[in-house]
């Protein structure tokens, strides 16, 4: 908390170091209500994840920040630009580091910022995030943002920051209400844009910081830690950081167990994907742990007291490299699976979750694999890292789902490669455009053809509803199976079987060539090898296919072509 500012005495000026309180707030109280946030997708499935990937970015803009040794407000605030930049996580988290970009820009070179530059600040965070979407749309985070730093216009001459932030908060709520007044499907859905509440969320924590009031009682703890690392002294212990993936993960009893065994603790998920973070002097005790717990990936243990006495006898961090990581590389995120020299001049990334949904694009002749999708969107950099390390110069990208499309336009822009992402919003569009892909022809051309093949196939999933909702003509309760086509809510059943047949007649299914069923981890093979054959038997006409994809949350996935 700011605590230099005495309760009812103006706040005219913010240092650096106030806004690394504000970050750590904004932060530390998002965690607090990041699962309220998940719980607002408009359609009721097992995936919701705006408020794990606003948090994931929160976090690496976090991290950046603690590499900054300066007071000035802008070196910090561009940090923490950077580390958003780098770690945003679905379309949430990439508009979330568009909007503190913009922030960042209307700072340049400020080490103290009064509240005239705030409000210029804000306007330049609502104008590059606006830019930095291709169709925006009302009634989300953008809205959001933009009525913020309009009411900061018309505020005129104020000039306490601690009031400027009230204020900021007071329209944040009022924006977040009235989004489903602007966008129909919201209000259809019963709830107010995740998006924006996410983002209101973060802006309630940095008044609550302005204003010393706390932000929970674990995010207090973690935020007496980053602090006291933030200075450079003292013992360290190792940063330990993974992924679990499993069954029924209970994630509150897995924060309370993991805070027991070191500080700096980050425990957020679902019951199937948790993200691990923590300080501790025993590397192996947290390992240990989420190793009895389900299957463990992308592990990164980092010695920090090594960091520190490299730190000390290099002379501290050098411009924007700030502490270098330590000698002992993560297990790398993207998997490379095959030889661009072998297979053609043009790379391909895809994203892909499920073992044998792998397998299927290793089949295909892929050269990277970046593990991810519902609820695990790759951050920015990930996709950056798996583009970068194909020693090709031109590269398509595929992301395979809707909410890592614009990581993947992200990563796009700041690669110094040739890059093209082909907007795959499904595994069996990213499965139908690598079939039409030709290494004999130029990259536009493949572009063109992976694009008009995304259109040749219908994408059915199934799965559960994780709430009572009425959409359209469609009204589900918890518990129910439900089925959509191509993203859309149209189908609910008491069987993943039945509801598969309801989506086949929704596709019209009759008159396709192709069905390809993929199951998934909540499915069976034999009731998937039943359901094939009574496939057989209703469309005889129809080539049909079983694969077992290995999706998690996803009964079924399936194609129709």
């Amino acid at each position: 908390m700011i605590n230099k500012y005495p309760l009812g005495s103006a706040v005219l000026s913010l240092d650096g170091e106030d806004f690394r309180a504000l970050f750590r707030s904004g932060s530390a109280w998002l965690e607090q209500h990041h699962q309220e946030v998940n719980a607002l997708n408009v359609f009721p499935v097992p995936d919701g994840d705006t408020g794990t990937n606003m948090l994931l970015t929160m976090q690496a803009a976090l991290e950046e920040i603690e590499s900054v040794q300066t007071r000035g407000a802008a070196a910090v605030v561009q940090a923490a630009a950077h580390g958003a930049l780098m770690g945003a996580r679905g379309n949430s988290g990439v508009i979330l580091s568009q909007i503190l970009r913009g922030i960042a820009h209307g700072l340049t070179g400020e080490d103290l910022v009064d509240a005239a530059e705030l409000v210029k600040a804000f306007q330049d965070g609502s104008n590059t995030a606006y830019r930095g979407v291709v169709r925006p749309v009302e009634g989300t985070i953008l809205t959001v943002i933009r009525e913020v730093a309009e009411a900061l216009q018309q505020a005129g001459t104020l000039r306490d920051l601690r009031a400027l932030f009230e204020l900021i908060v007071h329209v944040a709520t009022e924006s977040v209400e009235r989004t489903p007044t602007l966008l129909a499907v919201l209000a259809e859905a019963g709830v107010v844009d995740a998006g924006g509440l996410g983002l209101f969320r973060i802006l309630e924590g940095m008044f609550r910081c302005l204003q010393g009031m706390p932000v929970g009682v674990e995010a207090a703890a973690a935020l007496e830690t980053v602090e006291h690392a933030g200075v450079l002294e003292g013992e360290y212990g190792y940063d330990v950081q993974c992924i679990v993936l499993g069954d029924g993960l209970k994630v509150e009893q897995m924060r309370h167990d993991i805070s027991l065994m070191g500080d700096s603790v980050l425990v957020v998920g679902d019951s199937c994907t948790v993200k691990v973070h923590v300080h501790t002097d025993e590397p192996g005790t947290p390992l240990n742990y989420c190793v009895g717990l389900g299957q463990v990936d992308r592990v990164i243990i980092e010695n920090m007291q090594v960091q520190y006495e490299r730190f000390v006898s290099e002379g501290g961090p050098k411009g924007d490299e700030g502490l270098e990581k330590a000698e002992a590389p993560p297990l790398p995120l993207a998997a490379l699976v095959s030889s661009p020299a072998m297979l053609g001049p043009i790379g391909t990334v895809v994203v892909t979750a499920g073992e044998g949904l792998e397998e299927v694009f290793r089949s295909l002749g892929v050269h990277a694999i970046v593990p991810g999708g519902q609820t695990m969107n790759p951050s920015t950099q990930d996709l950056l890292e798996a583009i970068e390390g194909l020693d090709v110069d031109e590269i398509i990208v595929l992301p395979n789902n809707k909410n890592i499309i614009l990581a993947a336009q992200q990563a796009q822009r700041l690669s110094s490669k040739t890059v093209q992402v082909v907007p795959s919003k499904s595994m069996p569009q990213g499965i139908s455009a690598l079939l039409v892909l030709n290494q004999q022809a130029d990259l536009d051309t493949n572009v063109k053809l992976m694009e008009a093949a995304l259109t040749s196939v219908q994408t059915g999933e199934v799965t559960v509803a994780v709430r009572d909702v009425r959409l359209g003509d469609i009204e589900v309760a918890e518990g129910d199976f439900i089925g959509l086509k191509d993203d859309d809510l149209v189908a609910h059943g008491d069987t993943p079987e039945a509801v598969v047949f309801a989506l086949l007649g929704e596709m019209e299914a009759g008159e396709s060539e192709i069905i390809t069923l993929y199951r998934g981890q909540p499915t069976s093979m034999e009731a998937a090898e039943a359901l094939e054959t009574e496939l057989r038997d209703r469309y005889p006409e129809q080539e049909i296919e079983l694969a077992d994809g290995g999706q998690p949350h996803y009964h079924y996935i399936f194609s129709v072509e």
